[in-house]
């Protein structure tokens, strides 16, 4: 008998979404359905929502988070604030999965089935591409990006032992530098009831870090981010990190504790202290922190920057697959 296809909204689905993801390859932040949820009811407005299950009896092979707008059909979320898309699927279910939504997505009125930010080995790029050609459309597969990962060994030591000779001798010398201060230290910000003081502070330093950053930071994006804050504080997810100076937060970065792993979202810190590499250090001490809490990687997400390889981290991409009638 041929999977089933169901239409969803986010309440009918909500449950089983989340019993899935353990199960998936994909499995991040990014693709659970609260962390979409909080986008649509932000940014879905002119989309129409296209929540698909693929369905084999009672149990759910996987589920498709798409989106209609303007002719394409796209993952839920831009790539300004989702660093993975990804279809879930459960594992040993990708070729069902696949070759039903597939058939079911084929009928529907689009021009252009547009897929951004897929995780180096995801099923996605392979399955989707095989199913897509046999029935006559046109598939485009190209690298998107890089999203740097550091592997975590069980000791900080043995972390800087694993770092490059000249990338070790500068954490260590800059951290050395910092501790000349009369009085520096790393805070976490967790609790959600402190957490409104915590993002304002956190805001404050994102929008000194550049002008880049400053019209990032719209006012939607700002109220994006204080909701995200909230739920996953709530749910033991979110780690607000400041390095504080004289008692003064100079450095801020927004990390996920999530299956695992620690993921580097968004950062900021104040200028005037650039000559002490706060923001550097900043996310250096969160590495440490990733490490005593026993997490075995720490993700710096979309984007080749600098600090990235200087911290350990090597490269994974992240691609853009296409596929037009």
């Amino acid at each position: 008998m041929a999977p089933s296809i169901h239409m969803d909204g986010f309440d009918s689905v909500y449950e089983q979404w989340e019993q899935i993801l353990p199960d998936c390859f994909t499995n991040n932040i990014f693709v659970t359905p609260w962390w979409q949820q909080i986008w649509w009811r932000h940014f879905g407005g002119g989309s129409e929502l296209r929540v698909i299950s693929v369905q084999d009896g009672d149990t759910v092979l996987g589920i498709a988070p798409l989106a209609l707008r303007d002719g394409g059909m796209t993952f839920l979320g831009d790539t300004d604030l989702f660093d993975y898309h990804d279809f879930l699927v459960r594992k040993g279910s990708e070729t069902a999965f696949y070759a039903a939504l597939w058939d079911h997505v084929a009928t529907m009125e689009w021009d252009t089935f547009e897929l951004r930010s897929i995780p180096e080995g995801s099923p996605t790029l392979t399955h989707l591409p095989r199913v897509a050609e046999e029935k006559g459309f046109t598939v485009d597969v190209q690298q998107e990006d890089v999203a740097p990962v550091a592997r975590l060994p069980s000791t900080w030591d043995d972390y800087l032992a694993g770092l490059k000779k000249k990338d070790r001798h500068e954490l260590r010398r800059k951290l050395r530098r910092l501790e000349t201060q009369q009085q520096s230290r790393q805070d976490e910000c967790v609790d959600p009831e402190n957490l409104l003081g915590c993002m304002e502070d956190f805001f404050r330093l994102f929008r000194a870090s550049g002008s880049d950053k400053r019209e990032f930071m719209t006012p939607p994006r700002e109220r994006f981010f204080l909701d995200v804050a909230r739920e996953l504080a709530e749910r033991g997810q979110f780690r607000l990190s400041f390095l504080k100076v004289d008692d003064v937060r100079v450095a801020a970065c927004i990390n996920f504790d999530y299956s695992g792993s620690y993921l580097l979202y968004n950062s900021g810190y104040d200028p005037v202290y650039a000559s002490l590499s706060v923001g550097l250090l900043n996310k250096a001490l969160s590495i440490k922190d990733a490490i005593e809490n026993g997490r075995k990687c720490f993700y710096f997400l979309r984007g080749p920057e600098r600090y990235k390889y200087d911290l350990g981290g090597t490269d994974r991409t992240i691609s853009r697959l296409v596929i037009r009638r």
